[in-house]
């Protein structure tokens, strides 16, 4: 009786799952265009401090709307203790991966944030004794070698730039580490706060540690255009983490780990659009996607589809058998 009573509830849950990291992803996949432009006219930290800023004033109004501030008042040392730490992580995510569009183009930037899938779904059995069975494992294995052939027109850093080149690849993992650590920080205070409060927190928390080594006066120079940049990247993180954030209430971190393999798609779908469109040629040029590439998308979207829909048919499965 209790299992049939699940069942609907499970199907809802796996549809607002699947609802949320979607819009992360494409919110994901466009951001690294407005960051490689941003870099023109603002530092990554000045613009991170913004972000946070314009996220944690709309996140205040919307939970004190809500009534949900009161979640505060229950919290004990060790869960502010993992709050700070997950607002550190998340910091340094932001700033590192600015900092890596000065030696990456956003296509390779991309794919070397690919490892964050990966470290994020390992994390998850780690720490939350997730089990990964031999399908998911497979599928894991998989999304590696379309990730690979998506990008090996990239992965050539035998170049004349090979040096710089590997400072951005350096710059990234520490990004891709930094934010799995947040991610799996966040999971872990779920059970106290709701997806919302633990990135209002870090917003608050951020503002304030990165306003001394922020430059205010950058903004008095910014035109029109620049603000529209800006104020898309403080959009972009109010929606694309607060849709995470819900994603991993409702799916275990191996279904989110392997929908994230998606963002280097678009992103280099966005890409594709504003070079086809003309926009800012000096800054843009068209990625090289032959066959092997698309290749590689078809292994990478089969991946994800059987990450995704192997839980559902074993579910269904189950309510079957339950049936009979």
């Amino acid at each position: 009786m209790n299992l049939s009573h699940n069942a609907p509830q499970a199907n809802n849950h796996a549809q607002l799952g699947l609802l949320f990291i979607s819009v992360a992803v494409l919110f994901w996949g466009m951001l690294p265009i407005a960051l490689k432009l941003s870099a023109a006219f603002i530092d990554p930290v000045t613009l991170t401090w913004f972000r946070f800023l314009v996220a944690l004033l709309v996140s205040i109004v919307i939970q004190w709307s809500a009534g949900s501030l009161k979640q505060f008042a229950a919290l004990d040392a060790k869960v502010w203790l993992r709050l700070v730490l997950a607002g550190i992580f998340l910091m340094l995510n932001y700033v590192s991966f600015v900092y890596s569009l000065d030696y990456l183009a956003p296509g390779a930037a991309q794919l070397n944030f690919q490892t964050s899938p990966f470290f994020l779904a390992f994390g998850g059995v780690l720490f939350f004794k997730e089990r990964l069975n031999a399908v998911q494992l497979s599928c894991f294995a998989t999304l590696a070698l379309g990730m690979l052939m998506f990008f090996h027109p990239n992965l050539n850093f035998s170049g004349a730039n090979n040096h710089q080149v590997w400072i951005g690849v350096m710059i990234i993992q520490f990004s891709a580490l930094s934010w799995t650590s947040y991610a799996l920080l966040q999971k872990s205070l779920l059970n106290r706060l709701s997806p919302a409060n633990v990135l209002l927190v870090i917003y608050g928390l951020g503002i304030f540690v990165m306003a001394p080594f922020s430059d205010f006066s950058q903004f008095v120079r910014m035109d029109s255009f620049d603000w529209q940049i800006v104020l898309f990247c403080a959009a972009n993180t109010l929606i694309a983490y607060g849709c995470f954030g819900q994603s991993m209430k409702y799916w275990p971190t191996a279904q989110v780990s392997a929908m994230l393999a998606l963002t280097p798609v678009f992103s280099f779908s966005a890409t594709a659009l504003v070079v086809s469109l003309g926009w800012w040629p000096e800054v843009f040029r068209a990625d090289e996607l032959d066959g092997l590439s698309l290749l590689g998308i078809g292994v990478i979207i089969v991946s994800v589809m059987v990450v995704q829909l192997l839980p559902m048919y074993r579910n269904r499965q189950a309510k079957r058998l339950q049936a009979v």
